[in-house]
């Protein structure tokens, strides 16, 4: 696993090993960055289960001005220290290691962003609780968007009553990339 382009192009960042996390491959993961390259020069990104902090990274080195990572696992959050501090990102980054709902709520009065991605693990729910909580919260800006990567059979059929649109629905082999934006 590594920075594909950027000012950190091409380091190797750490991974935790097991099944814990999912890292997203390489190849998905330049087809989102491609998607979202316009957005991210100047943007406040937050990356939610942040796993290994792959995706906040390469925010950062494609731009990015600030990233904020969140992750529960104790043994994720050191991988993502480590890749922070071997990127050199750790001026321009925060790390929340704490569940996803207490680090939104610190949050709040702090922050606003301008991407929101997340990856919870996939079929528990976790990305309706958060667009819920995010629906009415001020880390949401107008024209935030808030990418979610879930499983093919996470349904987003009800974003409507959350108060979201889908602007871009990008399915891949397992699982999909949902590009939310509020209405």
């Amino acid at each position: 696993m590594r920075i594909i382009a950027g000012t950190a192009r091409s380091l190797p960042l750490k991974t935790i090993e097991g099944l814990e996390t999912r890292p997203t491959s390489d190849k998905i993961k330049e087809t989102l960055f491609n998607m979202l390259q316009p957005e991210l020069p100047g943007c406040y990104f937050l990356d939610l289960f942040a796993g290994s902090g792959q995706i906040g990274l390469e925010a950062l080195s494609r731009g990015a001005a600030y990233a904020v990572f969140v992750e529960n696992s104790k043994k994720a959050a050191k991988c993502i220290e480590d890749n922070i501090a071997f990127t050199k990102f750790d001026k321009v980054s925060k790390l929340y290691t704490t569940d996803v709902r207490s680090a939104l709520s610190m949050m709040e009065g702090k922050y606003q962003f301008d991407i929101i991605f997340m990856d919870p693990p996939y079929n528990h729910g976790l990305e309706k609780e958060v667009l819920a909580y995010l629906a009415d919260s001020s880390l949401v800006k107008e024209d935030t968007v808030i990418i979610t990567e879930a499983s093919l059979q996470t349904d987003f059929s009800d974003m409507d009553t959350l108060g979201y649109e889908i602007a871009r629905y990008k399915k891949y082999k397992t699982n999909a990339h949902i590009f939310l934006r509020r209405k």
